[in-house]
């Protein structure tokens, strides 16, 4: 039996039919619709494309050039400039640049003005929460937020990574000697520039705030090279602050200066302040007594009286001046601490401090006299020098002839310290007036700035008072073995309400060194010292401040170069002290 395939496999499909597909036609406002459709989306399209290609822009330029918005704008706020290193005369850097970062914020950039100080307020405790929020919500482009960071601090802000906040490497000024050399040094406020002591001075010399604000300063710069010798800072230093605590002073100061040049070697003035951190510097008692300062200088002053004496040619040494009985303007009585009741020569007078006698030679060349005298010394005007700060000396508005009296033996005229010393060089130097300078300067450029003051023979009889005062005078605790010591002391009572006080005094010690070729002169002061086992119950200068000058010229000589005078120290008598 045989089977058809049809009736195997059933029946077979048809194809499907063909469907026509009939085009869509819009007509009025569907077509119009539709239109308005497409062309808001290829708008849109467009928009994000354009946005899109801006923000890819914007990170290719941020990507080669990250800091460029951020640096022009630390720019027009002024960041701290550079500043020369300061260096001693040895090369020894006392003042420096180092980089640190600073703390800025781009207002406009941040994102959420209260979490963002919230956060910033944990790792800077001491910074005002809302007044960074007040600075952040701004609509400022920069503002600074904390100038110099530390490394840590900048480590723990980047870790946040609040848009907006940035650093940027700003200049700050460091001393590595610390407090040692603050009152000559000075210090710089935040933005490094100089505001006192020798950084204003710098400041002023070289214009560097003008030179900055044109842009002109851009690396490193020439140090500047000062006349002070580091090693000997530290002496003096070192020697006052024992000085201070042996003798329970409330203040100690102190300078070394060269007597042929002018030159600073050292100056301290205690207490003092750390230049790293200023703030102390504002406090009453840390002026720089040396050249701020105006004080009666006491019986030092009694040099320059024998020196106007002897170079009048009204007086030789072996002349005797009456000092057997007290000198009396009215209720006002003029004596000696020690007095010996009779006549003295003046090498005498010198040796034992004769008010009275240093009083009536005053007297006898007349007011107007000592007054040239004085004011042909610089005494009579303020003194100028590369410190800012320089005080001008206390005259008396009437001078009558017990202002030449008293003036005589270092009472009723107060001047800067720094101007006795610089008389005193010139009574041991031959006579010449030579200007301090804290810049370094040779004995040939010293001398064309110098000025005769006094006869050249008049200065060889000073220096052998000098002596004769270290050796069997009020100085005999200053002197030193092989060194040849001169020096005055001086004590002046202090002025407590209008009165002299017998309790505060005012100690200083005038030396020379070595005599029979002074090339240094020492000044030793010390503020209210009191009456201490060690001096037997005396506040004089001659147990305070002559010793310690002692102590500090034993251990500077060497270090300037100054060689023991080994027949001095054999015993032999002391060489001539013309040259």
């Amino acid at each position: 039996m045989s089977m058809s395939i049809t009736s195997l496999l059933g029946p077979v499909p048809r194809p499907p039919e063909k469907h026509h597909v009939r085009s869509l036609r819009l007509d009025g406002v569907h077509k119009k619709s539709f239109n308005q459709g497409r062309s808001r989306l290829m708008m849109t399209f467009f928009g994000f494309m354009m946005i899109y290609s801006i923000i890819a822009s914007r990170l290719v330029y941020l990507a080669f050039f990250p800091e460029t918005d951020h640096t022009a704008r630390v720019q027009n706020d002024q960041p701290a400039a550079a500043r020369p290193d300061l260096v001693d005369r040895n090369g020894e850097v006392i003042a420096t640049d180092i980089r640190q970062p600073s703390l800025f914020a781009e207002p406009r950039r941040i994102i959420d003005p209260d979490d963002a100080a919230e956060q910033l307020a944990k790792i800077f405790p001491d910074l005002d929460v809302n007044d960074m929020r007040t600075k952040l919500a701004s609509n400022k482009g920069f503002t600074w937020l904390k100038r110099e960071i530390t490394p840590q601090e900048q480590y723990q802000v980047h870790a946040l990574g609040l848009p907006g906040i940035g650093f940027t490497d700003e200049n700050r000024r460091v001393y590595p000697a610390g407090r040692m050399v603050s009152h000559v040094l000075g210090h710089v406020n935040i933005d490094n520039q100089g505001i006192a002591g020798l950084e204003k001075w710098v400041d002023k010399e070289r214009s560097l705030s003008a030179l900055h604000d044109a842009g002109f300063i851009t690396g490193q710069q020439e140090p500047v090279a000062l006349s002070l010798d580091l090693r000997v800072q530290h002496v003096l230093h070192d020697e006052l602050e024992d000085a201070m605590k042996r003798y329970q002073s409330i203040a100690a100061s102190g300078v070394i200066m060269n007597a042929r040049t002018g030159e600073i070697v050292a100056l301290t003035s205690l207490p003092d302040y750390n230049p790293n951190d200023a703030r102390e510097a504002l406090l009453p008692d840390r002026i720089n007594r040396i050249t701020t300062g105006t004080y009666e200088m006491g019986s030092t002053f009694k040099a320059f009286t024998l020196a106007m004496a002897l170079d009048s040619g009204q007086y030789k040494l072996e002349d005797k001046v009456d000092a057997s009985a007290p000198l009396h303007f009215g209720s006002f009585k003029i004596s000696d601490y020690h007095g010996l009741g009779r006549k003295l020569n003046l090498t005498e007078i010198f040796v034992h401090s004769s008010n009275i006698a240093t009083a009536k030679i005053a007297m006898a060349i007349g007011i107007q006299k000592h007054q040239d005298f004085l004011r042909k010394f610089g005494m009579m005007d303020r003194m100028h020098t590369e410190l800012p700060e320089n005080a001008a000396p206390q005259v008396p508005k009437n001078w009558s002839m017990i202002s030449t009296a008293t003036i005589a033996f270092g009472h009723g005229m107060a001047v800067a310290p720094l101007q006795a010393v610089a008389g005193t060089a010139a009574l041991m130097n031959g006579g010449y007036l030579v200007h301090p300078t804290f810049e370094k300067r040779s004995e040939e450029e010293a001398r064309t700035l110098a000025k005769q003051v006094i006869k050249p023979e008049t200065s060889d009889m000073m220096r052998g008072l000098f002596r004769a005062n270290a050796e069997r005078g009020t100085a005999k605790k200053a002197d030193v073995a092989g060194f040849d010591v001169g020096g005055k002391t001086g004590t002046a009572e202090k002025v407590v309400g209008g009165r002299y006080s017998k309790d505060k005094l005012m100690t200083d010690f005038m030396a020379a060194f070595p005599m029979d070729d002074p090339q240094y002169i020492l000044l030793v002061m010390l503020d209210e010292p009191k009456r201490v086992a060690e001096t037997g119950g005396f506040a004089t200068a001659g147990v305070n401040a002559a010793p310690t000058a002692g102590r500090i010229i034993s251990r500077v000589a060497p270090m300037l170069s100054i060689a023991p005078r080994l027949a001095r120290l054999a015993g032999a008598e002391p060489a001539s002290m013309t040259r």
